[in-house]
C-alpha cells in the first residue's frame, strides 16, 4: 500500500516534536510506561477515597493493605472497610478495566483498518449491544448467572454476534477490501440501529434503562462482574500485544504484509475478533461509553509513533486513567452518566489533538 493511504495513517517522524517534551519523552517508551502506571496508581487511590463519604487517603491505603495481607491495625469503623473494598474498590478496577479494553480495541482497529480515527464500535459492536441491551428490557424474564443480568448476557452477545456477521460477510465479498468491510459494518449498524429504535418505541416506561445502557456506567459494578469481563480483557489485550508484529505488518497495506509472511485474511480475522471480545466484554459490564478508545489511542499514537507493541500497552494504560477519572467526576456530580463525562473531556482533548498534528495526517 502507497501514497495516499500509507499517509493517512503513518505519522510523520516530525510529529513527536509538536509535543514538546511530550514528544520527547514518547522516544523512552519505557520511562513513559512507567509514569503511566504511577499516575494510574495515583487517579485509583484518589477515585478509591473521595465521593459523597469521603475517606482519608492512608486510611484507604490501610483498609486496602489490610485486605491483602499486610498486618495493619484496623483503627475504622466496619462501614468504611466495606465502602472501601465492597462498592469503590471494584468501580474503580472495573473503571480500569472497561477504559484499558476500550483503548485497546480502539488502537487494534486502527491499525487493521489504517485509519487513526477508528474506534472500538467501527464495525456495529455498539449497535449490537444496544439492540440487545433493548431486547433484554423487553423480555419479561429475571435472569441473573453470577451478577450478570439478561441485559448484560444479551449485549455481550449482540457485540460480538454483530461484529462477527460483519466478518463473515466480509468473507464472502473478499476480505482483502476494507472498505468492503467498513460498509459492511455500516449497513449492519443501520440495520440494528432501526432494530433498537423500534425496541425504544416499544419498551414504555422501561425506556429509561435503555437509555441508561446507551449513556454509560458503572453503578452496577461488583468484584463478580469484574471477576468475569476482566480476565476477557486481559487476555484479548495480551493476544492482541502478542501479534503486535503481525499488526505492524498489516498497517504497511495487505501486500507488503503478505509479502512479510503473513497469512492476512487469517490474522486479520483473528485481530478483529480478539479487538470485538475486548470490546464486548466491556461493553456488557459498562454500557456504551464514546471517545474513550478514539482519544486514547489516537493520543498514543501521535506520541510514540504507530508502533504496535508500544502502542497497545500504552493506550491500555491512558484508556484505564481516563475513565478512572471521568468516573470519579461522574460520580461527584451525582453519579450522571458517565459516557457524558467522557464525552465532554474527550471530545475537548480530540480536537487539541487535530489541531496540534494538523499537518501529522494528509486527509
Amino acid at each position: 500500500m502507497t501514497g495516499r493511504t500509507m499517509r493517512l495513517s503513518r505519522p510523520r517522524t516530525g510529529t513527536r516534536l509538536r509535543f514538546g517534551r511530550l514528544g520527547q519523552l514518547g522516544q523512552r517508551p519505557g520511562l513513559l510506561a512507567a509514569i503511566g502506571i504511577a499516575v494510574l496508581l495515583v487517579v485509583m487511590m484518589v477515585a478509591v477515597a473521595a465521593g459523597s463519604v469521603s475517606i482519608h487517603i492512608a486510611t484507604t491505603l490501610g483498609i486496602i493493605l489490610r485486605a491483602l495481607g499486610f498486618p495493619i491495625t484496623e483503627t475504622w469503623a466496619a462501614s468504611t472497610t466495606t465502602i472501601v473494598l465492597d462498592l469503590r474498590v471494584p468501580r474503580v478496577l472495573t473503571a480500569a478495566v472497561v477504559g484499558g479494553g476500550l483503548a485497546v480495541a480502539g488502537a487494534t482497529f486502527q491499525g487493521l483498518l489504517r485509519n487513526p480515527l477508528a474506534d472500538p464500535y467501527v464495525l456495529g459492536s455498539a449497535s449490537g449491544a444496544a439492540l440487545g441491551a433493548a431486547i433484554a428490557v423487553l423480555i419479561p424474564v429475571q435472569l441473573a448467572v453470577l451478577q450478570l443480568g439478561l441485559l448484560n448476557l444479551l449485549a455481550f452477545a449482540g457485540a460480538l454476534g454483530a461484529t462477527a456477521a460483519v466478518v463473515a460477510i466480509g468473507h464472502r465479498r473478499g476480505m482483502g477490501s476494507m472498505t468492503t468491510l467498513l460498509l459492511t459494518g455500516y449497513a449492519i449498524s443501520s440495520l440494528l440501529a432501526a432494530g433498537l429504535a423500534m425496541a425504544m418505541y416499544a419498551s414504555g416506561s422501561e425506556l429509561r434503562q435503555i437509555f441508561d445502557f446507551l449513556l454509560g456506567g458503572l453503578g452496577g459494578a461488583s468484584w463478580a462482574r469484574l471477576a468475569i469481563a476482566a480476565p476477557l480483557v486481559i487476555g484479548a489485550t495480551i493476544a492482541i500485544q502478542w501479534r503486535a508484529g503481525v499488526l505492524d505488518g498489516l498497517l504497511l497495506g495487505d501486500e507488503a504484509a503478505a509479502h512479510l509472511g503473513v497469512n492476512v485474511g487469517r490474522e486479520r480475522t483473528i485481530l478483529l475478533g480478539l479487538a470485538a471480545l475486548a470490546t464486548a466484554a466491556a461493553v456488557a459490564i459498562s454500557g456504551l461509553i464514546g471517545f474513550v478508545g478514539l482519544v486514547a489511542a489516537h493520543a498514543v499514537r501521535l506520541v510514540v509513533g504507530p508502533e504496535a507493541r508500544r502502542v497497545i500497552p500504552l493506550s491500555a494504560l491512558f484508556g484505564a486513567i481516563l475513565l478512572v477519572v471521568a468516573d470519579l467526576i461522574a460520580r461527584l456530580l451525582g453519579e450522571i452518566p458517565v459516557g457524558v463525562v467522557t464525552a465532554l473531556i474527550g471530545a475537548p482533548i480530540f480536537v487539541w489533538l487535530l489541531v496540534r498534528s494538523r499537518s501529522a495526517y494528509e486527509v
